[in-house]
């Protein structure tokens, strides 16, 4: 089965060795996002909740480019360098996404790109 690499400007660009998002059949995978506004590839300036809505943000400019949105989501995995921001992760999470919620994880790690405090990964399913 033939793969396409999905890629948009609406969200940050690569900043190594992979792509935005790999199509294959009707799945997609998601690269990982960081709170880095696309236009500056700086990071966003403000609280967690800010970092927070800037990776929701940049995940669905890349679901779009790749023909879904955040409802074609199935599995999300969350990074965060501080798990008591995962009240906040659910609350932003419940603007972005209705039920039926996707699978997710969330895990704590000791640092992020950039410095990050949070990360978010994922897989679609095109109909």
């Amino acid at each position: 089965m033939a793969k396409e690499i999905i890629a948009t400007d609406q969200a940050p660009q690569a900043i190594g060795t992979y792509s935005q998002a790999v199509k294959v059949g009707t799945t997609v995978y998601l690269s990982g996002q960081i709170p880095l506004i696309p236009e500056s590839m700086e990071m966003v300036e403000g609280d967690m909740e800010a970092q927070i809505v800037q990776v929701f943000e940049n995940l669905t400019a890349v679901a779009r480019a790749a023909g879904g949105d955040l409802s074609d989501i199935v599995k999300l995995n969350i990074f965060l360098t501080d798990l008591s921001h995962f009240p906040l992760v659910n609350e932003v999470m419940a603007r972005y996404f209705s039920q039926p919620y996707p699978a997710r994880a969330a895990i704590g790690v000791a640092s992020l790109p950039k410095n990050a405090g949070v990360e978010m990964d994922g897989v679609m399913e095109l109909d």
